[in-house]
Order: C-alpha cells, then structure tokens, then sequence
C-alpha cells in the first residue's frame, strides 16, 4: 500500500525556494537596513540638494521654493568661500597625514611584535578615548591650550589640528592594525631573508599590502575633519571652516538654503577623494 503524497503547503514551499536561491533569502534579509538607508541617509542628502537650490526672503526670513542658482553663484564667486573650502580640505589633509604618521607605527607595533594578549589589551587602549564624550576631549584641548594650560600655544588653526588629529587618531589606527594583522609574517621574514632591509621591506611588501587599510582609515580622518564645526568653535579662535559657515547660516543668519548649499561643497569634495582613491584600486582590496 502506498503512501498518498500530499502537496506542500505554500510555506513550505516558499521555505525550499528560499533555500534554493541564497541570492533572494540575502535581499530580502538585507532589504529592511536598505530601505533605512535609503529613507535616512540618501533622503536626506536629496533634501539637502534640493533645498539648497532654494532662497530666503531677506525681509520675512521665509524659504522661498523657488528654483534658483543664487547661493551657488555666491559660492563660486565669493572669494572668502574659497579661502574657507581651501583651509577646510587643508586641515583635514594634515589632520590626516599626522594621524597616518603617528598611526602606523603603533599598528605596527600592535600587530607584529606585541604579544596576542598584549595586542587585545592594546586594542582596548586605542578604543577607550572613543568612549569619552566628543566634547569633554575637545575642551580638555582647549585648557592645555589655552594661554596659562600646559601647552600655552593659543588658540588657532594649529589648535585645530591637534585637537582633531587627536579626536580622530583611532579611526585611522584600527583599520591599519587590521591591515597589519592580515599581513603574513612569512613575506617579512621572506624579504629579509632576501636582504631588503626594514625602508626596503616597508616600501616594497608593508606599505602596498596595507595601503587600502591606509586608505579605509583616510576616510575617516578626511571625511570627520572635513565637515567638523564644533572643535573649530571650542579652539579654533576666529578661524572658519565649512562647518562654521552652515552652522551660522543655519542659526544666527537663519539662511538654511544657503546652508544647505555650503553643505554641498564637503559631499562634493569627498566624492572626488573617493573616486581618485577608486582609480588606485585601493577601494577593491578593502
């Protein structure tokens, strides 16, 4: 006597399907975070570019959702724009060079000559700065810089820049140590066996293997520094960077689409940073 073979019931069925096609069962996991992102971040960048191609009524202070190049117009030709988008992308420029100076080094010490229960200790250290509040590290710069603090240098572009090299140093250090960690101890030991010296040995087999990692760590350097304002309003004296200039067109100007096209510029910049960096190919190997 045979046994009736009974139809599976659409879940089944749904479930074998799902098991079948990994692709499908992967978007539909993924497809909620997505939509978030979507809504969250990308809406918002559409809204910043569509309200900066709006205008303020000078006297009632009113959006006016009128298409206009106005506020673009001011930027090109606005010379004190210029100098402030050349001095942003030049602090967050050597923000991140003296992170990537200070950082390699103790990735490298953490990866390849602490031991692995030194090297977990040290981890920790790297990351304990990032669980003290944003602004109690920035006016903790601003006492030692201050004219009778430790360091007594001023405030200034110089205070700037220290203070977001340090705020900033972790997110270049990690990336660097995970791209240390993955680097085989063999091809060292391989280089040096062949008589590369340590310069020959970083500049030949260390520095093309762990350059993505570099570039991973950049990105956040650049990108942070790039579009910060409130370190610049703790210490940075009267200097201003792209940051400032949306804060106070958001505020006391009470000129959001003006605001929102400052804004612009920082999204604009790190677009091209990522696409010279996609041209090495650094962007494939992360």
């Amino acid at each position: 006597m045979t046994t009736p073979v009974v139809a599976a019931g659409p879940r089944r069925r749904a479930a074998a399907f799902l098991h079948r096609h990994a692709g499908v069962r992967l978007s539909l996991l993924l497809s909620a975070p997505l939509a978030w992102l979507g809504l969250a971040y990308l809406g918002a960048l559409a809204a910043l570019f569509v309200t900066a191609f709006w205008s303020t009524d000078v006297f009632t202070g009113d959006v006016v959702r009128v298409f206009t190049w106005a506020n673009f117009h001011d930027l090109v030709t606005g010379d004190v724009y210029r100098t402030v988008a050349l001095r942003s992308v030049g602090v967050a420029v050597a923000v991140t060079a003296i992170d990537l100076v200070i950082a390699f080094p103790m990735a490298f010490a953490m990866a390849k000559v602490a031991s692995p229960r030194a090297q977990r200790w040290l981890v920790i250290l790297v990351l304990t700065p990032l669980w003290a509040s944003y602004l109690v590290k920035a006016y903790a710069w601003r006492v030692m810089l201050s004219s009778d603090g430790v360091l007594g240098w001023g405030y200034g572009l110089t205070a700037t820049i220290l203070t977001l090299s340090y705020l900033w140093l972790p997110y270049m250090i990690l990336p660097i140590y995970a791209g240390l960690e993955r680097l085989p101890g063999s091809l060292l030991d391989a280089a040096g066996d062949l008589g590369a010296r340590g310069w020959r040995t970083f500049r030949t087999v260390v520095w093309p293997l762990t350059f993505p990692a570099v570039v991973a760590g950049s990105i956040f350097t650049f990108s942070l520094s790039l579009g910060d304002y409130i370190t610049v309003k703790i210490v940075g004296g009267k200097s201003q960077l792209i940051g400032n200039v949306v804060y106070d067109n958001i505020g006391a100007a009470n000129n959001l689409p003006f605001a929102a096209a400052v804004a612009t510029v920082p999204v604009v910049i790190m677009l091209v940073y990522l696409a010279a960096v996609r041209r090495t190919g650094a962007l494939d190997n992360l």
